[in-house]
């Protein structure tokens, strides 16, 4: 992991961990999901912890996508038993080239706790 992709990271859990909510880009309601860098037949899902750093992706094929806010509290209760169920990793505060940390749901879970 690199040193900026590990202060993103950082960055991610202190603001989410402040401010209760991650922000994920969806259109209508189709979330925004990459192709792993790490694992073959695997998805995994950038969120941010601004709604700003979500906005930034919205541009060229994701052009009508908006960002969309997830609270820390729905995340827990419901998106984290779906990912894990569908093996969705996540990645949080992933750059402008859909470039970061990809980790299981869980992992992301303990970080937080």
């Amino acid at each position: 992991m690199s040193d900026s992709h590990q202060q993103d990271y950082q960055r991610f859990l202190d603001e989410v961990t402040a401010n209760h909510v991650m922000w994920g880009v969806r259109f209508g309601e189709e979330w925004v999901v990459c192709d792993s860098s790490e694992f073959e037949d695997t998805e995994v899902m950038p969120v941010w912890s601004t709604e700003a750093e979500a906005k930034a992706q919205c541009i060229d094929e994701w052009a009508e996508y908006i960002p969309f806010e997830i609270s820390l509290a729905e995340f827990l209760e419901v998106w984290v038993e779906d990912m894990s169920e569908d093996g969705v990793r996540i990645g949080p505060n992933w750059d402008e080239d859909l470039d970061g940390v990809e980790l299981d749901v869980l992992e992301l879970v303990k970080a937080l706790a």
